[in-house]
């Protein structure tokens, strides 16, 4: 096939006039930009180079596209995230090759799975201290969002977790001025938001101040008063591995921009995840009822112990579906460093290529029904059937997500905790709308009112 050209006229030289999100706006700025791209590459059998002014992407869908990149041929392909150094600085989210690998060792240790029983009882710490706020939502009534709910919780767990000191920062306060940054860097294009009905002009001084902000957010983090004085944690090897002389790499600039990476991407598709759970669940309330007989039956009436959050096997799978249905990373894109070729399409060196996860997810070739939600396609005896790399939710290969495990743990906990106790009612237009930026976001947000069980 000829390959497609999307024209695109910058309006404003705010952030990375480069970034592939501001260029692919002319895609993704649809009233269903998934079911755009879904329909585009089924009339190109799954491969479709877009020209986009000086540059190249290929966007891939098919699980053996996502298996050349990641896997087979990883070492051909490395990672991109411009326009979002800002947010991470130079973080593993943001590097890549020999320093990548460095820099991962000393933090690899904090997410081997014999470390998150140790994590346990903070993780249900930060869930008890959002149980404290739904209650007095539900006394109140009111409406909130609750992608930040579930983002102000995710950085809670990070803080007392990881870090070993409870949050010192207002989340709900750092959440708007991030997002403040990342919607501009993503939507440069439109340079106007609705405030109480009036349309104002975004300008270069907001999203400066959302970063002041954010940069400040690490330091106070470490300064702040320490829970138990743990020996081992992420924050104390990252500070064992910027005292040591041998590893010059590691200097208090790489703890804060680590730190950044966990507070932020390492909140976000947990969050997502967790949203999107609780909307799904708000609209099928017979699975809702099933994640809490099944704490019932594994719990009784009391918390979950750690050697009881693996049998929460159905509630696993609601999580691991909806990751299917609205996986947060909905795009993985890598640069290609040598020439390849995918699919009997020629790939260049310097061109970008995009795996759509999203699309993969949501294949008839792979998943039946894929439109449904079924928590069941996840039960052990229907997943070995499924087609290697048709579900991403946390990449593959080498770069695959550090904190995978981990946020299934987090997500698993909160749903029984929250859902034992409070009816999340999503009040929101149905279906909710998403919004494809670098993670797949509710258009919009999504508005709930919290209930309590009687």
């Amino acid at each position: 096939m000829a390959d497609m050209t999307v024209a695109y006229s910058p309006s404003h030289g705010l952030g990375e006039e480069d970034s592939i999100w501001f260029k692919l706006s002319a895609l993704l700025n649809q009233e269903d930009p998934m079911q755009v791209l879904m329909a585009l590459c089924e009339k190109y059998n799954g491969v479709l180079p877009v020209n986009l002014k000086n540059q190249r992407i290929v966007l891939l869908s098919e699980p053996e596209h996502a298996e050349r990149v990641l896997v087979t041929n990883a070492d051909n392909y490395t990672k991109y995230f411009d326009g979002l150094r800002p947010v991470f600085g130079r973080s593993m989210i943001t590097i890549d090759g020999a320093l990548w690998q460095k820099i991962r060792v000393p933090q690899q240790a904090a997410f081997h799975p014999k470390m998150f029983e140790e994590y346990f009882p903070y993780l249900m710490s930060a869930i008890d201290s959002k149980m404290e706020r739904w209650q007095k939502l539900a006394e109140s009534g009111e409406t909130v969002e609750m992608v930040e709910e579930t983002w102000t919780m995710a950085a809670d767990m990070v803080c007392r977790a990881l870090f070993d000191r409870e949050m010192p920062f207002n989340p709900h306060f750092v959440f708007k001025q991030v997002k403040t940054y990342t919607d501009v860097v993503n939507h440069k294009n439109v340079r106007l938001k609705n405030v109480r009905g009036e349309l104002e002009e975004i300008t270069d001084e907001d999203p400066a101040k959302a970063m002041e902000v954010w940069h400040s957010v690490p330091d106070t983090v470490i300064g702040a008063n320490v829970i138990d004085h743990r020996e081992k944690t992420l924050l104390t090897a990252m500070q064992e591995a910027e005292a040591d002389p041998d590893f010059p790499e590691f200097d208090h600039r790489q703890v804060i921009d680590e730190m950044k990476q966990y507070l932020w991407a390492g909140t976000e598709t947990t969050a997502l995840t967790l949203a999107w759970s609780l909307y799904l669940l708000s609209q099928h309330p017979e699975a809702m009822e099933r994640v809490r007989e099944e704490a019932h039956r594994i719990c009784g009436d009391a918390d979950p112990q750690w050697d009881q959050v693996h049998q929460l096997s159905y509630t696993r799978m609601v999580i691991q579906e909806t990751m299917r249905l609205y996986p947060p990373i909905w795009g993985l894109i890598r640069i290609a460093a040598g020439d390849d070729e995918i699919a009997g399409h020629k790939i260049n060196a310097g061109d970008k290529v995009s795996m759509l996860t999203y699309i993969a997810h949501h294949s008839p070739k792979y998943w039946e029904d894929p439109e449904k939600f079924d928590p069941e396609r996840f039960a052990p005896e229907r997943a070995k059937k499924r087609r290697k790399y048709s579900y991403l939710p946390f990449a593959a290969g080498k770069r695959a997500c550090i904190g995978g495990a981990l946020s299934q743990i987090e997500n698993t906990l909160a749903l029984v905790q929250l859902l034992r106790r409070f009816t999340p009612e999503y009040v929101g237009p149905t279906p909710a709308k998403i919004r494809a930026t670098v993670t797949l976001c509710p258009q919009g947000g999504l508005p709930f009112r919290i209930r309590e069980l009687s």
